[in-house]
């Protein structure tokens, strides 16, 4: 008998165009471009959208890929034939679990193996019981769902999934919430790191073994050949992978491009593991994860290999996978009120086990009950191993469509109420004010010179021969350590995998990159700050800010305020361009120091860096500087003065104070359209004191400029302006320098600091522009920081 069913035909890659009658859509590339296109303006739409909740982006890509599929949008059939049909699908999980594939290669390169067998007890056991608690409430809540809705589903491959799936906590998801909410650094952080790792090793472990039992074959044996074979792929692996990369790491030297040979050699590596582990009946991401973990950490080459495979895969076919899960999920099928019931089952039960079982831990450790709580949560994070385990649940025949829309969902809401969660129990003790934080300011009474902590602030190797030339010419006399520096590097936590590098490095006492392993490799930042910590009698202290640009002020005045730092320094947010021309660097960065001058403990200064000292680091002997001082007047003048004095003390510097004075009787005439408002007293008090300490040297300068208006003052600024490094208040005070204010693009850097960056004004001369600290600042100094250069105008014509 002969049938009446026909087979459809496969879809071809590209269509002849429209105009030749085809339809793109019903063509293999076109179609995968417009299922692309609208997965990543989706997820990118609802990230943005759920980023005041402060949620991790994962949280959108699990959304975006249910509305997209038969939960919302799939309700339209001629939406979900025509988008998603089904003979596109065997397309979109191959691309999708391609870009799974590598990103799982990219989680291994981030765990630090090392580490993880430094885990000390603590960590250990709350890792533990936030295992085996949830497991054993998975295996109880998997009997009541095959007696309801998973029917005639194997028993044993359920109870493991259901295990799997409960006691799971998302390691780089977890990371991002910790630094989210600034609590890297801190004991419940350090802690929840630690068994994060070691819960996601477990679980590695666990779904290896979920994924050997699952298999359709009859005999027992079967998985036990899939086990032992797994383990012989691991072991094998284990002896051969990391002396053959370890050969290939010695051969990209720091600071040059990897050979495209190994990068390409090691994506091959990783395709051949994923077969291997494929044909043995596990599944091809856990051959790419093992590669990733047994390359070698140390020098330049697993970054290497992370930058240039990141970007593509996580933002590009990583989103993809979360589309093929929600293609999968349909929250329709949750029907009746039993099964809205058994939702809230999975529910309680994830949370309880994870919660009760790490509390109770924790509370036996000695830990606060307010920290055991935050790491109970913390660790009930779900993430992208979570929906792993389930759609190989799902396409094994182990979970149907009922149980694996619970789970997705449970998955959804636990991650989802995890920071709101953690934020509400949990608040870090704040560090108790310092009543012996005394030197704010540099400026004091007769220019007495003592102990100074200078906190330098910077983005990368751009700016470090300015950075170290200044601490060395700050350092005084050299007779004895009077200078104390803390360098903070700070870096942006993004959404790349490779944030969570960063994260692995701030965990090493606070300092990413300074290792104390002679032989773990190095990079420029290491060699620098060692070289001249050797060379000089100056402490050099590195931290690290690892935050989103909108917060990272916060990180610094808090670390500046700990470290009783007298200075901050801030890096201006453009740097020299080959043309001696001033180019934004970042935008943000603009941001940045506006919310650092507003909020600092102590005075604050913006360098800009013009080459002060020189492309590399001048050693003490062979410093020959001429650093000038502008004077206006002002508090801020004040500061910037007492800092050239310190900076005068080394004996390769010498100083030039200019003075600016108006000339009263001119201004009187009317030739200057301002207010008169005699200079503060104290001017004259502070220079006559500036003279008594420094003039005595005939290296320093003192001059004096009598003025008419504020043309003939900047006429003299250009005379003056041919040295090293310019130091100016960034509010001077007096008639003249109120002449001076005018529409200027940067007003957080004052007037005289605007018109010594502008184009016209063409000087070769670094510039540090000096706010001094003072509990309150003034009206204009804060409409300076809150407002453009337009509306400032604004402000001071009224």
């Amino acid at each position: 008998m002969a049938s009446n069913s026909t087979c459809e035909p496969p879809m071809k890659a590209t269509s002849e165009g429209v105009f030749q009658g085809n339809n793109p859509l019903d063509y293999a590339l076109p179609l995968v471009i417009v299922q692309i296109c609208l997965v990543l303006v989706l997820t990118r739409v609802l990230a943005y959208l759920l980023k005041p909740l402060r949620q991790p982006r994962v949280i959108a890509e699990i959304i975006g890929g249910v509305l997209l599929g038969p939960s919302a949008l799939g309700r339209n059939t001629n939406y979900l034939h025509t988008i998603f049909p089904k003979k596109s699908l065997p397309v979109l999980d191959t691309l999708a679990n391609l870009g799974l594939l590598f990103f799982l290669f990219l989680v291994g390169l981030e765990l630090d193996l090392a580490s993880l067998r430094r885990t000390g007890k603590k960590a250990l056991s709350i890792a533990v019981a936030g295992i085996s608690l949830p497991f054993i409430l998975g295996i109880c809540v998997s009997f009541i769902l095959r007696h309801t809705i998973s029917k005639g589903v194997s028993q044993g491959p359920f109870i493991v999934f259901m295990g799997v799936a409960m006691s799971i906590t998302a390691f780089p998801v977890l990371a991002r919430i910790l630094a989210e909410l600034k609590l890297l650094t801190t004991d419940v952080g350090k802690m929840a790191m630690s068994a994060a790792a070691v819960n996601d090793v477990a679980a590695w472990v666990l779904l290896a073994l979920a994924v050997a039992l699952s298999g359709s074959g009859r005999s027992p044996f079967v998985a036990l050949w899939v086990f032992l074979c797994g383990s012989a792929f691991i072991f094998l692996c284990s002896f051969a992978i990391p002396p053959i990369f370890k050969w290939m790491s010695q051969r990209c030297p720091e600071g040059e491009p990897v050979d495209e040979v190994y990068v390409c050699a090691t994506l091959g590596v990783v395709l051949a593991a994923g077969f291997v582990t494929d044909a043995i009946g596990i599944h091809a991401l856990f051959g790419a994860f093992v590669i990733g973990v047994l390359i070698p950490k140390e020098g330049p080459f697993a970054g290497a290999l992370v930058e240039k495979v990141e970007d593509l895969v996580s933002g590009l076919f990583l989103p993809l996978y979360f589309v093929s899960s929600g293609l999968k999920t349909n929250v329709a099928s949750i029907r009746g009120v039993q099964s809205w019931c058994l939702l809230g089952l999975v529910i309680f039960a994830a949370c309880f086990g994870k919660i009760v079982g790490t509390v109770g831990v924790s509370l036996w450790c000695k830990v606060p009950f307010s920290e055991a709580l935050a790491l109970g949560l913390l660790m009930n994070t779900k993430g992208l191993v979570e929906l792993i385990v389930l759609n190989i649940g799902k396409d094994r025949g182990v979970l149907n469509d009922q149980t694996f829309a619970i789970l997705v969902l449970m998955a959804l809401v636990t991650t989802f109420i995890t920071t709101p969660s953690v934020i509400a129990v949990y608040k870090p003790a704040k560090r108790p004010a310092k009543s012996d934080y005394k030197n704010r300011t540099i400026y004091r009474k007769g220019f007495s010179t003592g102990q100074f902590r200078m906190f330098f602030t910077f983005h990368g190797i751009r700016n470090l021969p300015t950075m170290i030339n200044l601490i060395e010419v700050s350092r005084g006399t050299g007779k004895k350590e009077t200078l104390t520096v803390h360098a903070m590097h700070l870096m942006e936590l993004s959404e790349r995998s490779s944030a969570i590098l960063m994260v692995h490095k701030a965990r090493r006492n606070g300092s990413p990159f300074w290792k104390k392993d002679p032989h773990a490799g190095s990079d420029q930042i290491v060699v620098a700050f060692e070289a001249f910590q050797q060379l000089s009698k100056v402490s050099i202290r590195p931290t690290t800010a690892i935050s989103a640009v909108s917060s990272m002020h916060e990180d610094i005045c808090q670390e500046a305020e700990t470290k009783k730092a007298t200075m901050i320094i801030l890096l201006f947010h453009k740097h020299l361009r080959l043309d001696g021309h001033l180019e934004t660097t970042r935008a943000e960065y603009r941001h940045v120091n506006r919310k650092v001058l507003e909020h600092a403990p102590c005075s604050v200064s913006i360098l800009v860096d013009r080459g002060f000292g020189g492309s590399s680091h001048v050693s003490a002997s062979n410093v020959d500087s001429l650093v000038t001082v502008f004077f206006f007047g002002g508090h801020d003048d004040h500061e910037a003065l007492a800092y050239g004095t310190r900076i005068a003390e080394h004996p390769g510097i010498n100083l030039v104070v200019v003075r600016f004075l108006l000339d009263y009787q001119v201004a009187n005439s009317g030739s200057v359209s301002v207010e008169i408002d005699r200079e503060p007293p104290n001017d004259d008090d502070v220079i006559a004191e500036f003279k008594e300490k420094l003039l005595k040297n005939t290296r320093n300068k003192y001059f004096e400029r009598v003025v008419k208006n504020g043309t003939e003052a900047i006429g003299w600024m250009r005379e003056h302006s041919r040295c090293n490094l310019i130091l100016v208040g960034r509010m001077p005070e007096g008639d003249l320098a109120a002449s001076l204010r005018q529409r200027t693009e940067c007003p957080e850097m004052g007037p005289i600091g605007n018109l010594l960056i502008s184009s016209e004004f063409h000087i070769t001369a670094s510039v540090l522009v000096v706010q001094q600290y003072h509990p309150q600042l003034s009206m204009h100094s804060l409409a300076s920081l809150r407002e453009d250069g337009a509306d400032t105008d604004q402000y001071e014509s009224n």
